[in-house]
């Protein structure tokens, strides 16, 4: 057995430009590419400021995060600084929560990479190019975290190129540089206004985009595996605002000056639109190859960081501890094995069950990140507030700090729990937050069964500790018989 499969221990092999790229490409999925039809549908042109809103929100919520990160930095990241913050429950809490968010990502994105390659490959079913695609993902994972780096080095680079590209071509095309173009902004006041349907979906739309921006937390996990993690972590914070700028907030106006918003359906590829309106040619194809790419990144973190959560829940006794246990090269081996078995779980639910069970289960999904975000920012609050009171100052010590605390720390987690009140109110999302308080009540039950059972375990041994040392003193204590 190696030193690392006996310690537990991880490798820390990933470079600053691993998880630069981590964090610039980590949240471009299909939320983006095909996704962002659904809020501009909804919106219109005002979708520009529901980005900003939920870029700010998600700026703001990672900027809490780095806070802790930079001071402390842990593989478990923001599960262990909620344990830390709120006791043993609050990191189990957040833990399974994650992990659950992230394995139906993994899933769902296995089968939409199915659906993107059947493009290309006819006459193979969609479940056996998902298994196929994550069997090829868990080898890498395997293989070392070096190569994990790797690829999402790569993916994440192809997937910036692709919108950066996107958003050269279309910003010439705006202003009249594009073959056969014209400068025209007519698009973003008629066809009903800038904000044709009010401003309640303006805001209401937060809750759509909340979901496509998420990913960059990933960083704060991956760090605890690079040879300086708090440098990775100020770097990866400060990159959510080109991010949010340049991917999210850029390309959607441009996309809206270029076409009109009430010719998006919602379940269109608004990127896909606009490319065929400059008249770029293999569009199609194009846009196919980039969506495939980004699944596929979005299938590789998945994997890397449901795994890195076994293994901080192995190591706190909240799975069983074989999750520890490590390869040669510092990999968590049954922790990607483990969630790859689950990922084939939820192919084969999208196979025999996709509008029942599967349907239920990516709906849960959707309120998770933001029961995560809460816990994030609760424990940020707490955590700071607890330094001040141990050093007596205002956190001065601290390399990276959140902005006006406490107050927009406070202000942060106000918007978050309105978020969430307010999906109880939208049709859409109601479901979403029901089924997903739903999973988060079986969470707390199953934490409270194992803290009762541990009690037990723990007082049985008490009980049989003290009748062990009763009867040694009973058997001293008898005179021999002569």
């Amino acid at each position: 057995m190696s030193e690392n499969q006996a310690r537990g221990k991880l490798d820390t092999p990933l470079q600053q430009k691993h998880l630069a790229m981590i964090a610039l490409g980590g949240t471009m999925g299909a939320g983006l590419f095909i996704g962002s039809g659904a809020i501009i549908s909804e919106v219109g042109p005002a979708a520009i400021v529901t980005y900003m809103l939920t870029g700010v929100l998600i700026l703001l919520v990672m900027r809490m995060l780095g806070e802790m990160a930079v001071a402390n930095p842990k593989t478990g990241s923001f599960t262990e600084y909620a344990r830390d913050a709120m006791g043993n429950w609050a990191g189990f809490f957040t833990a399974w929560i994650y992990w659950y968010y992230q394995m139906i990502v993994v899933g769902f994105e296995a089968v939409v990479g199915a659906e993107l390659l059947q493009r290309w490959i006819h006459g193979v079913p969609a479940w056996v190019i998902s298994v196929v695609l994550l069997l090829a993902l868990t080898l890498i994972n395997l293989a070392s975290v070096g190569n994990f780096g790797k690829f999402e080095y790569w993916f994440a680079g192809i997937k910036i190129a692709a919108v950066a590209l996107f958003v050269l071509v279309a910003a010439l095309f705006v202003i009249g540089i594009w073959p056969n173009s014209t400068v025209d902004f007519s698009n973003l006041t008629e066809h009903g206004g800038f904000a044709p349907k009010g401003l309640l979906p303006l805001f209401a739309g937060v809750v759509v985009v909340i979901f496509s921006m998420v990913g960059a937390e990933v960083v704060t996990v991956a760090a605890a595996e690079s040879k300086e993690p708090g440098l990775a972590i100020k770097r990866a914070v400060n990159a959510v605002i080109f991010r949010v700028l340049f991917f999210f907030v850029a390309s959607s106006f441009l996309i809206v000056t270029i076409i009109p918003w009430d010719s998006i359906a919602e379940e269109q590829s608004p990127f896909l639109l606009a490319l065929q309106a400059m008249s770029i040619p293999y569009v199609a194809d194009i846009l196919n190859a980039v969506i495939l790419i980004s699944v596929l990144s979005c299938l590789n973190i998945g994997l890397y960081s449901t795994s890195r959560m076994l293994f901080t829940l192995g190591a706190r006794g909240d799975c069983p501890k074989w999750m520890t246990k490590t390869n040669s090269r510092g990999v968590p081996v049954w922790g990607v094995l483990s969630c790859t078995v689950i990922g084939y779980a939820c192919v084969a639910v999208g196979y025999f069950f996709p509008d029942t069970v599967f349907l239920f289960l990516v709906n849960a999904s959707g309120a998770m990140i933001l029961f995560v975000y809460l816990m994030i920012c609760v424990s940020q609050i707490i955590l700071r507030r607890r330094r001040q009171s141990a050093l007596g100052s205002d956190g001065n010590q601290l390399q990276f700090r959140m902005w006006l605390f406490p107050y927009l720390s406070i202000a942060i987690t106000a918007i978050i729990v309105a978020i969430l009140v307010s999906m109880l109110f939208d049709p859409t999302s109601r479901a979403s937050l029901l089924q997903g308080l739903a999973v988060v009540t079986i969470v707390l039950v199953a934490f409270a069964v194992k803290s009762s059972y541990l009690r037990r375990l723990h007082s049985g041994a008490e009980i049989d500790g003290r009748s062990t040392a009763g009867r040694e003193r009973e058997r001293h204590s008898v005179a021999p018989k002569d």
